[in-house]
């Protein structure tokens, strides 16, 4: 969620760090600042609330900060009200000023995270003559650092160290000390961060396209460790504070796919570069026309040998699962069971050698997803991560890995991450079923080859968004919106759902269509917007027949089905079609266009499309 960069070098700090900053709003925000120095006493702290460039205007666009070392942050508020008081950075001292001001504090830092024993270790800290004054649990934190740092006369790394053993919850630190002047020290604890370097500078930030424009070596710093980064180098630490190594890694795709390239919003470029996402997958995962997995370390004897497979997700991830629950079960006949991450973690599910847990999530950071996994390899499990994110946490602690390519994804709403998960698990599906010989060699080659169409199919229905668009003029001043699907259709339902509500703000609901007259057709009235999938031959006329009962009682009827069904047409007002292909694809084409017409619908309500309210990215807090 919170966003956090860090700069040192010979250059001057405050505008990479705003420039980082501006990279990372769709992380969410509600405030944000900076601290820098260079070698003197004070440091220079400014913060202000709202969107960035107010603390772009506050500093001439960083241009009146002259120092060469710095570290800056955008707030996510949890613990206080988004205020210049809790924004960060946070002081060891007793204020920041109102608008920041000059620190007069050893110690200053930034905190992406959750501090769940912060109010315990306030109380100690008031014992020994500290004062508060901020409502947030950073500023715990970076007192204690203080604390350590003085009544043990010990340097920053053992003083960190030390605040890391005292700490319960989640973080990602980054500090400077007055004594340290051109250092940051920075330590992580389930929650994202990333170092880089390039000739005599040194980089630091919460996510890659925040320093991409500066470097493409990385370090991806380990859980409990501490980094020591000056102009050039990076040292990192054990929690012993025993000094360690880490590998570097080269991120590879170009920073350009971190910009908007001409679109309105990176939402729109992202949903254009699905078959390019899609296309990406499917090669890594294809070698000569066959599945070849050996890259995610999956061998043939582990899949036959599979008696059970849990999918582990959290949102439109969750929703992929939904979909391969289908599609695994009906090709490879293995029971699947998927799980809410969130509740995953929680429950007492018995597990054995035998079960393959997999973990989805696009940045690879997912609090409840990393939780689920750890859980999952305590209880016995095989696990199998699915991930955007090269070296990113539930990356290098799963069993094995699996890389989608979807290149960074910066629109909060989820479109190529989702895709490309999904043909990764229609791929894994396919792969499962052949080694446990419930397909045949025909079937396995109809389906990759159909796989292999895919990319283009999706080209030909973005090629038809004018008419979503036009179509999302007439609804978007609706109130509530029902999706409604069987089987397949279900799971694409509930991603429709979700895509509309969190970028239009529009109450709407997935439902799987049979289930309409337990209860919820109670809701239906003149005018309400049912939108049904029909891509499920065995299901289409038991769908249509509930479509039926809502237009009966007044709803307004939209459909979703494949070229050549053109019998939908006489039971809904307007129909949208997709490209034939194997039913078990069909999520991947039904999908474009209920995110076109939450796009489109949000830009005719004349909302933020990128970041919408109350929502960050990477939900890297519990």
């Amino acid at each position: 969620m919170c966003g956090i960069v860090g700069y040192t070098g010979h250059r001057q700090a405050a505008p990479i760090l705003l420039d980082g900053l501006s990279r990372l709003e769709y992380r969410g925000y509600d405030s944000a600042g900076l601290a820098v120095r260079n070698g003197k006493a004070a440091t220079e702290i400014v913060k202000a609330t709202g969107k960035l460039y107010h603390l772009a205007d506050k500093t001439d666009q960083g241009r009146s900060l002259p120092d060469t070392c710095g570290i800056g942050h955008t707030r996510w508020a949890t613990h206080g009200d988004p205020s210049i008081i809790n924004a960060h950075p946070h002081v060891s001292g007793n204020s920041t000023g109102p608008g920041g001001g000059e620190g007069d504090s050893d110690v200053v830092g930034v905190h992406n995270g959750i501090i769940e024993n912060y109010t315990e270790l306030k109380e100690k800290l008031l014992r020994h003559g500290y004062q508060f004054y901020s409502d947030t649990d950073t500023e715990a934190a970076v007192k204690l650092v203080d604390y350590y740092y003085k009544k043990y006369q010990i340097g920053p790394v053992d003083a960190i160290t030390r605040t890391m053993v005292r700490i319960r919850g989640s973080y990602a630190l980054a500090l400077m000390f007055r004594d340290y002047p051109e250092e940051i020290f920075v330590a992580r604890k389930d929650s994202p961060l990333i170092i880089g370097t390039a000739d005599d500078a040194s980089y630091l930030a919460s996510d890659a396209p925040a320093i991409l424009k500066y470097t493409r070596q990385v370090y991806y710093i380990e859980n409990l460790q501490v980094a020591r980064i000056s102009c050039g180098s990076v040292r990192f630490y054990d929690l012993n504070g025993d000094e360690t190594s880490l590998p570097m890694t080269e991120i590879t795709w170009d920073a350009a796919a971190a910009e908007k390239d001409g679109y309105e919003h990176f939402m729109l470029k992202e949903i254009h570069e699905q078959p390019t996402a899609v296309r990406d997958t499917l090669n890594s995962l294809l070698k000569d026309g066959r599945i070849d997995l050996s890259a995610a370390g999956l061998t043939d004897e582990m899949i036959r040998g599979l008696k059970q497979v849990e999918i582990v997700a959290c949102g439109s991830a969750w929703h992929v699962g939904m979909a391969a629950q289908y599609v695994i079960e009906d090709l490879a006949r293995i029971p699947v069971r998927v799980e809410l991450a969130s509740e995953f973690r929680y429950r007492s599910i018995p597990m054995a050698p035998d079960t393959l847990v997999i973990v989805i999530s696009q940045s690879g950071e997912t609090a409840d997803s990393l939780a689920a996994l750890r859980v999952a390899r305590e209880r016995g499990a095989q696990t199998l991560a699915i991930v955007n994110v090269v070296g990113s946490t539930i990356a290098r602690e799963a069993d094995h890995v699996l890389y989608t390519l979807a290149g960074p994804e910066i629109a909060v709403a989820t479109t190529k991450a989702y895709s490309a998960q999904l043909i990764a698990m229609d791929v894994l599906a396919i792969q499962m079923a052949l080694l446990r010989q419930t397909i045949s060699q025909d079937e396995y080659v109809h389906l990759t080859e159909e796989m292999g169409t895919i990319p283009d199919k999706i080209r030909r229905v973005l090629e038809d968004k004018e008419r979503l668009q036009w179509f999302s003029s007439k609804i978007a001043n609706a109130h509530d919106i029902f999706f409604i699907g069987r089987g397949l259709d279900y799971a694409i339902s509930l991603e429709g759902s979700l895509k509309m509500k969190e970028i239009s703000y529009i109450h709407s609901e997935a439902y799987a269509a049979g289930e309409l007259k337990h209860g919820t057709i109670s809701l239906i009235e003149k005018n309400t917007l049912v939108i049904g999938i029909l891509t499920q031959s065995q299901l289409f006329e038991k769908t249509i027949s509930n479509m039926a009962e809502c237009k009966s009682r007044g709803a307004y009827l939209m459909g979703i089905t494949t070229n050549g069904n053109f019998a939908v047409e006489d039971s809904v007002s307007f129909t949208v079609y997709v490209p034939r292909t194997d039913e078990h694809f069909i999520p991947s084409l039904a999908v474009i266009p209920l995110q076109l017409l939450a796009y489109y619908t949000s830009v005719n309500r004349g909302l933020d499309v990128d970041k919408p309210r109350n929502l960050a990215k990477s939900v890297t807090v519990e």
